[in-house]
């Protein structure tokens, strides 16, 4: 929620899953369906504004080498394309983590700070950061450029340019990366250091020096030297142009001899320049599992290496699979982050369910009933209660109308459910049509920035590309409500369409969809959204109300659920598993490990690139403070329930700092703590006898609802998943209720990871365990039935394997089945390549899984021979992306071979495993 929004203001073709749509219509707008945008700016709306001429050419500051394609904005380091406000030449700073980084003239500035500067005090608002505090800046000697550009991006690396017209230089930088990689032209490389560096290693191409406590090392190419003068270190680069220079996770406890063992150990990644990032990401439906791999593409500019240092996040190492970090760690504005090294990690995760809504447990019945009903009966009038008429305040208030429909079908209160739905279903629809001279209440597509921005704008959606996911998940949380009970609203041939252009501009499933850029809002590395577009602020970008993005998130997992598109349901699953680690890790700093103990506070309202803010855009009162990351209150913000402990403890702060309990918001407070401790945060409600100002996009009927069946249900069980998505597991006195919401017009078959099954009728949303309890009307269509366990044999694993041919030694046939996912085979840098096993015998086969390293095959087939000789195409695969592919096999054979005719990257094939299964 925004409701002020300056600085000043701070107050301290269906068939792949991928939804097809068909635009026409004329140069000035374009129909999805019966839906509509336009691509005229209606009079008086803003478009995104900077500096020069960056509004209506986003890009002004990238190179011709910069991939084509929407320009990425609310990143890390956009304020280097999308210029604004006191620096219009390069950037503010970078928080890339471990390191920050700050373009200048001359090259590219350096910070790596371990101690934060802490504003405020520990009971009331106050900040951390790690500010940008230059040690050194890397360039090329007498570089004078007048900007820096952007070269290229990644999924969460960037390369800045810089060129004066005698010199270039450029430099790749990313999320993760203690080593930046540089190319220069036109002059020696050239170190400037802000005070008297120490050298403890200058010898051959590589140089080792101190400052300030820091420990740096850099890397020049064979045949290179190092020249110190003063402040300053210098090479010719033996004419070779290029060269590395990293940050060690070392302290001044460290011996030179230690220091110098870690450089030697990474000698062999200090020329492997980073040249791409990737992230791939499955989830598990059987196992309620979502693995992702954050691939690393690597160019040798000495050897054949590959590999780089990675440095890991939290929320990245408590999840990590098959690798094993090193004792050293760095120091970061979200705590420690571990070391890893290779071309790519992967986590994963439990994905432990969300809800269209809590059950009525406890309010079905008796005295409840009649308060909940009066309560919905109060809101017959106005459901949505709108205070606004731009893209947050509509949104506020469909998600209000939302939640009121939910609950009234629940209850069998039919009226209310249907004026709550005629008030979605008539605004949405409003807003989804473009129509001959409306100038409001509308969607306008602006191709040069790859945007689709709501008018009336607020908040700064229009001018600075913020908050799409704040206010487009509104939009689709409540487009999903809609879908259960009016399929036919939702389909593409009516609104689907425009549905599917909301999620797209702020958050793009579709890497091959270039009218918006990949996961606008969402920082893939760091593992949670940012809502500045620019980023311009001297702390990095920000995140306030994480919990309206992971409302976002929530709203595609409905969506996707409600409408059969499980493309757009997985990715919400991702963003959702993914950023409620993130959230309990850097917003609620469950762990206790990740704030500076010296701050004194246990949550952030604020998360900077630079570190965290006690502190709103908006208001210093500490109740709004605290609430911003609650809201909105639905089945989709349970996360927040994961550690029910630190719940208690966030509330007893808020007391604690507030003087007392909470005045305002104190619904979204209550339901909160209810995640924590229901029985007291019922006391609360009852004391209250109703008698209190609702937050702006909550009710009373909702928050009573809430807070009654959560205390019957009690606090979240996070150890148990499902095989279906809507699902939940709640414990109360060691029981456990289990919930499943079936949303479709099939019975649904639900089994729960500790054997706990139930089957649930069409259209309901029922418990059994603890609690018993059915209810619920929907009617849509959506996806029928979960995927079931499987009960299949791995038939590949240990089995004799042979293939075209290996990169060296190390990489043979046998790693791909050896069921060990830290070995893998590799293959010669050309086409085509393949990798064959011998099951034994003649087997029925059904599925292959492959786990490719960062080299992946784009094209490839799966063929299966009776004699190893002549072979029977099983499968053919077009579209690779790299990541785990899974693909259906049927037949028999004893022979199953992976032929690659097409890589995705410059070396060859390489396969982590190569699964091949039977008997499905």
């Amino acid at each position: 929620m925004r409701l002020a929004r300056s600085a000043a203001a701070l107050v301290v073709a269906v068939s792949s899953g991928i939804l097809a749509v068909t635009l026409s219509g004329s140069a000035d707008a374009a129909t999805i369906g019966a839906g509509s945008y336009t691509e005229t700016l209606p009079a008086g709306a803003k478009l995104p504004t900077g500096c020069g001429s960056v509004s209506t050419n986003p890009r002004e500051n990238v190179t011709a080498n910069a991939p084509a394609g929407a320009v990425p904005t609310n990143d890390w380091w956009s304020s280097l394309l999308f210029k604004k406000g006191d620096d219009c030449a390069f950037s503010q700073p970078l928080y890339a983590h471990p390191l920050a980084y700050r373009p200048v003239a001359g090259g590219l500035g350096f910070s790596y700070e371990q101690t934060p500067a802490i504003s405020g005090s520990a009971t009331g608002l106050g900040e951390y950061h790690y500010p940008y505090a230059q040690k050194l800046v890397v360039g090329v000697a007498g570089l004078n450029a007048p900007k820096a550009l952007v070269d290229g991006w990644t999924d969460w690396t960037v390369t800045p340019s810089w060129s004066d017209g005698t010199r270039t230089l450029k430099a790749t930088i990313g999320h993760g990366l203690p080593l930046t990689y540089f190319q220069a032209t036109g002059g020696d490389a050239l170190i400037t250091v802000t005070g008297p560096p120490t050298a403890w290693s200058n010898s051959g191409n590589r140089l080792g020096f101190s400052i300030a406590g820091q420990d740096y090392v850099a890397w020049g190419p064979a045949g290179s030297t190092w020249t110190a003068s003063g402040n300053t270190f210098r090479s010719t680069l033996a004419g070779k142009g290029y060269f590395t220079v990293g940050v060690l996770p070392t302290t001044t406890a460290n011996t030179t001899a230690e220091k110098v063992a870690l450089a030697d150990s990474w000698n062999a990644y200090a020329h492997n320049h980073v040249t791409g990032t990737r992230v791939s990401y499955s989830y598990s439906q059987a196992t309620g599992t979502v693995d992702t791999t954050y691939a690393f593409t690597t160019t040798a500019r000495e050897g054949s290496g590959t590999g780089t240092v990675i440095a890991l996040y939290p929320h990245q190492w408590r999840y990590l699979t098959g690798s094993t970090p090193s004792t050293q760690t760095y120091v970061s504005p979200r705590g420690r982050m571990k070391i890893v090294t290779g071309t790519q990690f992967r986590t994963s995760m439990k994905y432990t369910g969300v809800l269209p809504e809590i059950p009525a447990v406890a309010d079905s019945s008796g005295a409840d009933l009649t308060t909940v009903t009066n309560y919905l009966n109060a809101e017959l009038g106005n459901p949505a209660d709108f205070r606004g008429d731009d893209t947050y305040w509509t949104g506020k208030g469909l998600g209000r109308a939302a939640r009121i429909a939910e609950i009234a079908d629940q209850l069998n209160l039919t009226g209310v459910r249907d004026a709550a739905l005629n008030v979605i279903k008539t605004r949405i629809t409003d807003w989804f049509t473009a129509s001959s001279g409306k100038t409001a209440r509308l969607f306008y597509y602006d191709r040069n920035w790859g945007t689709l921005i709501g008018y009336p704008a607020s908040y700064a959606s229009d001018e600075d590309l913020n908050d799409h996911h704040f206010h487009y998940g509104y939009f689709v949380a409540a487009a999903a409500t809609l879908a259960k009970f009016d399929p036919n609203w939702a389909t593409t041939g009516q609104y689907g369409g425009m549905v599917d252009l909301l999620i797209r501009d702020a958050n793009n499933y579709d890497r091959g969809d270039t009218r918006f850029p990949y996961l606008r809002d969402f920082d893939i590395y760091a593992g949670h959204d940012w809502a500045s577009g620019h980023g311009a602020f001297g702390a990095g970008n920000n995140q306030e109300s994480s919990s309206e993005g992971q409302n976002f998130s929530n709203a595609l997992i409905q969506w996707g659920q409600a409408t059969g598109n499980s493309t757009i349901r997985d990715a919400g699953i991702w963003l959702h598993t993914t950023q409620a680690a993130a959230i309990n890790e850097y917003w609620f700093d469950v762990t206790g490990e990740n704030f500076p103990t010296q701050w004194g506070h246990n949550y952030a309202a604020i998360v900077w690139g630079s570190g965290g803010a006690y502190a709103t855009w908006f208001s210093g009162e500490h109740a709004l403070v605290v609430g911003i990351n609650m809201l909105p209150m639905t089945g989709g913000q349970l996360y927040l329930g994961d550690y029910p402990e630190s719940v208690r403890n966030t509330y007893a702060e808020l007391v604690r700092n507030n003087g007392g309990e909470p005045q305002q918001w104190r619904d979204m407070h209550w339901q909160f703590l209810a995640l924590g401790d229901g029985d007291s945060a019922l006391s609360k409600f009852r004391a209250s006898g109703g008698n209190y100002t609702s937050e702006e996009g909550e009710s009373k009927a909702h928050t009573f609802h809430w807070i009654r069946n959560i205390a019957a249900l009690g606090t979240i069980d996070k150890t148990v998943t499902a095989n279906h998505p809507l699902a939940k597991v709640f414990t109360k006195n060691g029981v456990k209720t289990y919930v499943a919401s079936n949303i479709t017009n099939s019975a649904l078959n639900v089994t729960f990871s500790d054997g706990r099954t139930m089957s649930v009728a069409a259209g309901k949303t029922a418990t059994v365990g603890g609690l018993t309890w059915s209810g619920g009307n929907a009617n849509g269509g959506g996806v029928v039935n979960p995927s079931p366990s499987p009960t299949c044999t791995l038939l590949s694993q240990g089995r004799p394997a042979i293939a075209s041919s290996t990169e060296s030694a190390d990489f043979p046939a046998a790693n791909a089945v050896d069921g060990n996912a830290a070995t893998r085979w590799s293959s010669a840098f050309a086409d085509p390549q393949w990798l064959q096993v011998d099951l034994g015998s003649a087997q029925s086969l059904s599925r292959a899984e492959l786990v490719w390293e960062a080299a992946y095959g784009t094209a490839y087939t799966i063929q299966t021979s009776a004699d190893g000789s002549s072979w029977t195409t099983a499968a053919t695969v077009t579209n690779g992306d790299g990541g785990t592919d899974t693909v259906t096999l049927s037949g028999s054979g004893r022979y199953i071979r992976v032929n690659g005719t097409s890589r995705g990257t410059p070396y060859g094939y390489s396969l982590f495993e190569f699964r091949v299964y039977g008997g499905c």
